[in-house]
């Protein structure tokens, strides 16, 4: 794994997000209960579970989308919640591929939302360091619609970028491209918290992984380990659910 050989090469690790006791209610419904988690630097870290799992209401409190009702939450050094618009500049979220603007191409875009930053990055060299053509644009199918979702939150030069089910409306060969995109993005040294019902996109793409259900942790640590606690737990009795690709 590639936190294994940062740990060889003599690098540093720290923690960028770190999750303490996290708790979210709505009325009755506990969607998230007593969450930890840490995100090191320059690693991919996976939140997997199934629909309705907890997985995206984590993520929404990690970006100060939604107040919590419990627990703590460091982004950077920043609270999101009382510090959303700093945590906003230094950690950015995909759109989905279903809410891409229509017709627009990657270019066009690109272009637009550069205009949002102080410091945009160089979407010219974005784009080349990543294989894209700037004429590609949703309109020519799943694959364009989910580049543009994934380039989208690399334009603001951020720290960590939050990819939330990205791949999940898509067929299962626009699906493989994107990971592929994914996978030039972290060569990067980017750090992404990644949230995902597939198996196979964690084993593939995630340093470590927390496997999520019913609003609660019930197990973490690598890819390789996790898809061992699964297939203990599937031979105990009925699975979580999760999509097998």
């Amino acid at each position: 794994m590639r936190h294994s050989m940062r740990a060889a090469k003599g690098y540093v690790m720290s923690a960028v997000i770190e999750v303490q006791h996290l708790r979210k209610s709505y009325g009755d419904l506990v969607a998230v209960d007593d969450v930890s988690f840490s995100v090191e630097e320059g690693e991919v870290f996976g939140i997997l579970g199934p629909s309705g799992s907890g997985k995206s209401t984590i993520v929404e409190c990690v970006k100060g989308l939604r107040s919590r009702d419990g627990g703590d939450i460091n982004v950077l050094g920043l609270d999101p919640h009382q510090d959303r618009a700093e945590v906003t500049r230094k950690l950015d979220a995909q759109l989905r591929a279903g809410c891409s603007p229509e017709r627009m191409r990657l270019a066009e875009a690109l272009s637009l939302y550069s205009s949002f930053y102080r410091d945009p990055a160089d979407w010219g060299r974005l784009l080349a360091t990543l294989g894209l053509a700037p004429e590609d644009g949703p309109d020519e199918g799943a694959d364009g619609a989910a580049d543009l979702s994934t380039v989208l939150p690399l334009i603001g030069n951020p720290q960590v970028a939050v990819f939330d089910e990205l791949t999940t409306e898509l067929d299962p060969r626009s699906r493989q491209d994107t990971w592929e995109l994914i996978e030039s993005v972290r060569a990067s040294g980017l750090t992404i918290l990644m949230v995902t019902r597939f198996l196979e996109e964690a084993v593939r793409l995630c340093d470590r992984v927390a496997l999520i259900d019913q609003g609660r942790i019930k197990a973490s640590g690598t890819p390789a380990g996790l898809a061992d606690h699964l297939r203990a737990e599937r031979s105990a009795g009925p699975d979580l659910r999760l999509s097998p690709r």
